[in-house]
This record gives structure tokens, sequence and C-alpha cells, in this order.
């Protein structure tokens, strides 16, 4: 099981709010063209981070967002509908994906694998929560039927996958260079050790 330190989680997690502050919606700190890593924060938050308080702020960090956004755009009730609560359990799903995968963790290529499925997984249990409870409870589609559900699921579902996958790329990228790269200083501290 992958374990960081205390401060190591809470600069990792000052990071991700960040990066969501930076992408979700468009509101005041919007770079244009970057697509929302919410789902894949929530993901990664559960990969890293232990404490259940980050699931809890990450949380309330969306819903600011989403409040302020619709806010400025004077369409609070287009978004904000009563299936809105339901994006609890859709990010819960995203964030146990990561505890899951967490669980699972040791450095080597055979984590491909799990963590193939772990985001294929929590994302479409994400997808089905969050876009099923819009289509069947906000009230914006007069006769919500499952043949229609399904193709709005086929036509947006692979949408948010992607964009998912772009950010868990990164981290991953971005893991596999930080193990290279403690890797690299514990045999040069080692190599250092031999020579005195």
């Amino acid at each position: 099981m992958l374990q960081l330190s205390t401060r190591a989680q809470l600069l990792l997690g000052l990071g991700l709010a960040l990066m969501m502050a930076a992408t979700r919606g468009h509101h005041f700190a919007s770079l244009e063209n970057l697509p929302s890593a919410a789902w894949a924060l929530f993901f990664i938050a559960g990969f890293y981070l232990r404490s259940k308080w980050a699931f809890a702020g990450l949380m309330a960090e969306a819903v600011l967002l989403d409040i302020s956004a619709v806010g400025f755009q004077g369409a609070i009730d287009l978004c904000i509908t009563v299936a809105y609560p339901m994006l609890l359990p859709a990010y819960g799903a995203l964030w146990l994906g990561g505890r899951w995968l967490a669980t699972r963790y040791r450095a080597h290529w055979s984590m491909l694998w799990p963590l193939l499925v772990s985001v294929v997984l929590a994302s479409s249990l994400c997808q089905l929560i969050s876009s099923g409870s819009y289509y069947y409870f906000s009230g914006r589609f007069a006769d919500p039927t499952l043949a229609e559900f399904a193709q709005r699921l086929l036509r947006y579902g692979p949408l948010s996958l992607q964009s998912m996958v772009f950010y868990i790329a990164l981290t991953a990228v971005l893991h596999s260079a930080v193990l290279a790269m403690m890797q690299w200083r514990s045999a040069a501290v080692m190599n250092r050790g031999h020579h005195l």
C-alpha cells in the first residue's frame, strides 16, 4: 500500500484543490482550454490521501465553485437541481476507486492493469450516477426513457472518460518520474557510502 508522509499529503491536497479551482466550470479562475479535472482529482485524492476530510474538502470546494460559476452566469436553477446531491455518491465512487487501487499498489508495471480497471469502473459508475440522476430527476427532460439515456451515455460518456484518462495518465507519468528520481538518489547515496 502506498504511504505518503503527512506533509506530502498536505502539499498534494493543496495542489489538487488548486487544480480543481483552475479547471472546474466557467468561473473567474478558469483556464480556457483545460477540461475539468474534477473526476480525476477525486480518484487521485482517493489514491494518495488517507484522510476522509480530504474528500469532504474537495466536495465542498466543488460545490462552492459550481454555485459561484452558475451564480455569475445567472443560471443557478439550470445546473443545480434536485439531482445535484447525487454528485456525492458519484464522486465517492471515484474516491473509492482510487482507494481500491492504493491498497493494491506496488511500484511495478503490473499496476497498469489494476489502474485501467479501477479508472474505467469508477468513472463508469460516476457517469451512471451523475448523468442518470440528472437525466431522470432534474426535470429537464419531459419523458425520460432508458433508450434515450443510453444514447446520451454513449454520446457524452467517452468525453468524460477522455478527460479523466488525460489527467490520470499525466499523474502516472509524474508518479513514475518521482519514483525514478528517488531510486536514483538512493543509489547515489549508497554509492557514496561504498566509496568511503
